[in-house]
């Protein structure tokens, strides 16, 4: 079952995937607009993930937290960037995916 501070965390992670990839697009935060929606997401994820902190243990989501972030930017880089996406970049990737799953799982517990 997915409880609110779980989908607090998920809903973080993704925030994190928004701020992570606002760094390119604010070019050095010299694009204000990109700046501007890169600091949200940064605010909107830190805040998220403090509030899922209620329930969830650190360890647990920070590194799903994190997870999410890495998985998303890293795809997210393959689709609007142009970045590598070579059969061991992507198995990295999958891994990543499968630790978050097994955290959840265990979490549970």
């Amino acid at each position: 079952m997915i409880t609110r501070s779980w989908t607090f965390l998920v809903v973080a992670g993704i925030f994190e995937v928004v701020w992570a990839i606002g760094l390119k697009y604010s070019q050095g935060f010299t694009s204000v607009g990109a700046t501007a929606l890169t600091l949200a997401a940064l605010i909107a994820s830190f805040y998220l993930l403090a509030r899922s902190l209620e329930t969830i243990p650190v360890g647990t989501a920070y590194a799903v937290w994190t997870g999410i972030g890495a998985v998303g930017t890293a795809v997210l880089g393959i689709m609007l960037f142009g970045e590598p996406r070579h059969l061991a970049r992507l198995a990295c990737i999958l891994i990543v995916v499968i630790g978050i799953i097994g955290l959840k799982v265990t979490a549970a517990r």
